[in-house]
């Protein structure tokens, strides 16, 4: 087995393969956590600004109406969103928490993520 090359001799040698391998695993050892890092941020931030415009849609919607909307769904119907977004987590439309209204008020108040997943600060995503 020949580790070094002769002169005139083309391709690498097994040092040269070694080396690289090294270093591109080495690379990706520092990336990988900070991909996945990346990834949750992005998907929290997507999270954060579905809940805004979610609740502030109900409140117009209980501005106009005198009553919050019976459903998410009845938001799409009034022509208040186009569609109900997607849960970042959890990836369907169907997994959000529709909190209902207290007391003498009736229809949806409040929503909240349908994930059991914990955010990055530490606290659950169903209870942003």
């Amino acid at each position: 087995m020949k580790y070094f090359r002769k002169t005139g001799e083309k391709g690498f040698t097994l040092i040269e393969l070694m080396i690289v391998i090294t270093i591109i695993g080495i690379l990706l050892s520092v990336a990988a956590p900070r991909y996945k890092s990346a990834t949750v941020s992005a998907g929290e931030a997507a999270l954060k600004k579905d809940l805004f415009i979610l609740r502030d849609v109900m409140d117009q919607y209980y501005s106009d109406h005198g009553e919050y909307p019976p459903t998410l769904k009845s938001l799409v119907e009034a022509g208040y969103i186009r569609n109900v977004p997607k849960d970042p987590f959890t990836g369907s439309t169907d997994t959000w928490v529709e909190v209902p209204a207290g007391g003498e008020e009736k229809g949806v108040y409040d929503v909240h993520s349908g994930s059991d997943l914990v955010g990055l600060d530490g606290t659950p995503y169903n209870d942003w």
